[in-house]
């Protein structure tokens, strides 16, 4: 109930009022069933936009952490996470990604359409990366069609690294469900999780016009993280050596300074 208040009263008519954003191919999402939106991801208000554009609602899972901080502040924080449409990653498998898939399946077995950011990540650049195949092992489990999505303008609204932007239209598009029936029973096969993935992601890619790089985001993050740690190093060095070029220098000049022209006495004596 919560859900439908905030995306009807009070927060979704303030999003449309400010930004109208557009929508493109919303014929392409079932209206009744389980779908998985397979999306790009480029800023933390993506999960605001893409739903926006919809009638139905749209779950994501989100971590734990949000749903269990002790206190006001974590009531707060359930009522406005559970309310936006997040639930949290399944504790009880071995690991977060386990738990996220184990959440999303609970998800489409009750007939929702289920986001997903098959990057795991933000973009950084605006680029598009590698896909993880968690969305494929999802896709073949559950037997339900893939919903490639591209989300557009959000990272000018809600740039990485910043709460707020600048005010511009998002753009949401849909495109043609994905049917990998042909793949059934074989969701342990890495090979064809891969060929899944990368088949959504071009998909993605297509729908969105981005740049695509052969490399998980997370990757791609830290290479950014430890070139600009290196270059930021170099201009340090360069710096502390031209400091010391100039002090150089500037001793020298003053050793010029005591050894510089006698005066005439001094001339005359020593002409003598």
């Amino acid at each position: 109930m919560f859900y439908w208040f905030l995306k009807w009263i009070a927060i979704g008519p303030v999003l449309r009022l400010i930004f109208r954003p557009r929508v493109e191919g919303e014929e392409h999402v079932p209206e009744t069933g389980p779908a998985i939106l397979a999306s790009n991801h480029l800023s933390y208000a993506d999960w605001l936009f893409m739903p926006l554009t919809l009638p139905r609602r749209v779950t994501f899972v989100a971590k734990a952490e949000y749903f269990t901080t002790p206190g006001i502040k974590g009531w707060f924080q359930r009522k406005f996470f559970s309310g936006a449409g997040q639930v949290p990653i399944d504790r009880s498998g071995a690991t977060a990604a386990e738990g996220a898939l184990t959440s999303a399946r609970r998800i489409l077995e009750e007939g929702e359409l289920f986001g997903i950011y098959p990057e795991g990540t933000r973009s950084h650049d605006g680029r598009l990366y590698r896909g993880r195949t968690g969305v494929a092992r999802l896709a073949l489990e559950t037997g339900v069609p893939v919903i490639p999505v591209a989300v557009l303008g959000t990272d000018v609204v809600a740039p990485p690294g910043k709460k707020f932007g600048a005010v511009t239209r998002p753009s949401v598009r849909f495109g043609e469900p994905l049917d990998f029936s042909r793949y059934d029973g074989l969701e342990n096969d890495r090979y064809i999780l891969r060929s899944i993935t990368d088949e959504i992601m071009y998909e993605i890619m297509r729908l969105s016009g981005q740049e695509y790089v052969d490399l998980y985001a997370q990757k791609a993050k830290e290479l950014a993280a430890k070139a600009k740690d290196e270059a930021k190093r170099a201009e340090r060095a360069a710096k502390a050596e031209q400091e010391a070029a100039a002090a150089a220098e500037q001793e020298a000049g003053g050793a010029d300074d005591t050894d510089g022209p006698t005066t005439d006495g001094e001339d005359r004596r020593a002409a003598s």
